[in-house]
């Protein structure tokens, strides 16, 4: 246990998925919610989203068998998701669309797919083919900790950094997001060639 422990690829896995989820992105997001009267519940979001993750990560791997797909494969498929959620991030535009729903804000748009959507879903099962379980879910529960804090905190947050720290880090972190995909894709596409 204690020599599978690696602080990079805690680190590693950390940014990705704090590149991916882009909190401070969603930011305004939230603002906006709680502006319209609606009730952010931060315990019940993040709560929600840490259980998506996990049940996926841990049924992830049998649903590809099932398929017959090798996890190289899916780290492969999982690096472009990651491409495009990088170019919206660096542009600006959105090319994967979200549907939200009325019902059930904490959970539906927030917990899912705000926090746990469907490319952070699926590069946080591409991770396993990289790094070690107990380092990814570490990155993991570091994220959810600080969703936690930024949707607890909206208002001072927002205050603190203002719309251009924001618009900032949302770029920085896109550029990251996309040398992670390139990372992950090269790492991989070499395995399903010879595999």
């Amino acid at each position: 246990m204690l020599q599978a422990l690696s602080f990079k690829e805690i680190l590693s896995a950390f940014l990705v998925m704090f590149a991916i989820i882009d909190i401070t992105g969603s930011i305004p997001i939230f603002v906006s919610m709680r502006d319209k009267g609606t009730k952010i519940k931060p315990m019940q979001a993040t709560g929600v989203a840490l259980l998506l993750f996990v049940a996926f990560f841990i049924v992830g791997d049998q649903l590809l068998k099932l398929f017959g797909i090798d996890m190289p494969s899916f780290a492969v498929a999982g690096s472009v998701v990651l491409f495009i959620l990088a170019f919206e991030m660096i542009l600006g535009r959105d090319i994967i669309k979200n549907e939200p729903t009325s019902s059930g804000a904490s959970i539906v748009p927030i917990a899912f797919p705000l926090i746990a959507g469907p490319g952070a879903i699926t590069a946080f099962i591409s991770l396993h083919a990289e790094y070690e379980t107990v380092n990814i879910m570490i990155g993991l529960a570091l994220n959810i900790v600080i969703d936690y804090f930024v949707l607890r905190y909206l208002d001072k947050i927002t205050h603190w950094l203002g719309a251009d720290i924001i618009y900032v880090l949302r770029k920085f972190f896109g550029v990251i997001l996309l040398a992670m995909a390139v990372k992950l894709f090269v790492g991989n596409i070499m395995a399903v060639f010879h595999g």
